[in-house]
This record gives C-alpha cells, structure tokens and sequence, in this order.
C-alpha cells in the first residue's frame, strides 16, 4: 500500500461520483475528507458542493476521473455481454444434462420469452446495419 494518498478521493454512485478533497495536512495527522463536488457521468455536470467555487485543478482532476470512469463503465458492459454469451451455453448445458422437469417448468417460459425478444432485437439491428451499410 502507498504512504501517500491522493488529493482526491471518488465515492461512486449510481450516474457519477461524490468527489472529496482528500486532507491530512492538520494538527491530529488524521485524514480529513471534504466533499467538493457531485459529478455526474451521464450528463458531464459537475455541481460544486454548498457555496464552494472549484479551482481548475478541481475540474481537471474531477473531467479526469469521469473519463476513466466512462471507459472502465464501457469495458465492463461488454465483459458482461461476453459473460452473458458464456451463461446461455452454461444454461443449455444445465438444461440439456441436469435439469428436472420440475426445474424446467419453473423457468422455461421466462427464458423462451426473453430469448425470443434478443433474437428479434438482434435481427433487426443486423438488419438495419446491413441495409445502411
């Protein structure tokens, strides 16, 4: 672990982050977390905190962080989609080699219903890809 810390600290939330200016400058050596700012990813708004007026430094390090954070996000969604991929074979599997009739009545009808609504939605968008392409 590092003996230094970072200026600023990103509690997560939801649409961004609570952004803190990260202290330990005081008397009792303790580390002190003033909340600055909200950011908020999905719209680009920063909102400073009370009657707080951010420094450029601040909206550097707070821009910084919602684009890391806007990739890492990107990353992750498609990772999911590849795993989502690897639990409909898992799940074919389970159904073909292990499943009992009381399990498959339990969820046969959610899974047809939910696999018959990506299959329609992925032909489309093919479709509609190929016809402006």
């Amino acid at each position: 672990m590092s003996s230094e810390l970072p200026d600023y600290y990103f509690r997560v939330r939801e649409n961004g982050a609570a952004v803190f200016r990260i202290d330990t400058e005081n008397r009792q050596r303790r580390i002190e977390m003033d909340q600055i700012a909200i950011a908020n990813i999905r719209n680009g708004e920063i909102k400073p905190q009370g009657d707080r007026v951010l420094s450029e430094e601040d909206i550097d390090h707070i821009k910084a962080w919602m684009a890391e954070r806007k990739e890492i996000l990107a990353h992750r969604e498609i990772d999911d989609i590849h795993r989502a991929v690897d639990h409909l074979n898992l799940t074919t599997q389970w159904v073909q080699s292990k499943a009992t009739d009381a399990q498959l009545d339990d969820v046969t009808d959610a899974l047809l219903l939910a696999m018959h609504d990506l299959r329609s939605t992925l032909v489309r968008k093919k479709s509609e890809r190929m016809t402006s392409g």
